[in-house]
């Protein structure tokens, strides 16, 4: 019996080591041998069913760098995402629900830094190489300086125009949808942009 919800667990939770869910689940099978109470009414495998694939549940969370309160906020948060969606028509972003929910964030933050990289599958989006652990204070503090004066640059662009670089670098829409949604023709959004652009690179210097 344990062997068999092993492997049932096993073909659901990736990447899960058998062997380690078969000694979990004996110990569940003991307690279930230590505490059974045929009063109850319930058949012993009906019992010790629960106990085991819980012990293995138990073992597996132990192995999850990410606590299990960040795993439920993460999952009430896309519960409500759907929820919303229903409502709205549309599928909102999980940017939107964080800027209700404060906890939503340090949640996302939690999950992203402990999620375990494999050399043979693909790398996260939008990244190429693996991040350089040896990166000498020196450099990092270039690169914030350089990240703060974009910042300031971006200040002091017109509101339209820093609202077509969010919209295009951050919500990654394109020229035409953005002219559709400030109602405006694409050309003018790609003038802004140029502009935009243009402006930044006279003001930060590269790197």
């Amino acid at each position: 019996m344990v062997r068999r919800i092993a492997r049932r667990v096993a073909r659901v939770v990736r990447g899960a080591d058998p062997d380690d869910l078969v000694g979990d689940g004996s110990i569940g099978l003991i307690r279930a041998v230590d505490t059974y109470e045929p009063s109850r009414g319930a058949s012993f495998e009906v019992y010790a069913r629960k106990l085991i694939a819980g012990a293995m549940l138990n073992g597996l969370r132990r192995l999850d760098p990410v606590s299990e309160r960040a795993r439920r906020t993460l999952r009430r948060a896309e519960e409500r995402r759907f929820a919303l969606a229903q409502e709205r028509g549309t599928l909102p972003t999980l940017r939107e629900l964080e800027r209700t929910d404060p906890k939503l964030r340090r949640a996302r933050t939690c999950a992203y830094r402990y999620a375990a990289l494999s050399l043979d599958g693909p790398l996260p989006n939008g990244k190429d190489v693996l991040a350089d652990g040896s990166l000498e204070p020196s450099a990092r503090a270039a690169r914030q300086l350089a990240s703060a004066q974009l910042r300031e640059a971006i200040a002091l662009l017109s509101e339209r125009q820093q609202r077509i670089l969010a919209l295009h670098y951050v919500q990654e829409l394109s020229l035409h949808a953005i002219g559709s949604r400030l109602d405006v023709s694409a050309q003018r959004v790609s003038q802004l942009h140029q502009s935009a652009l243009g402006r930044l690179r006279k003001t930060v210097p590269p790197p």
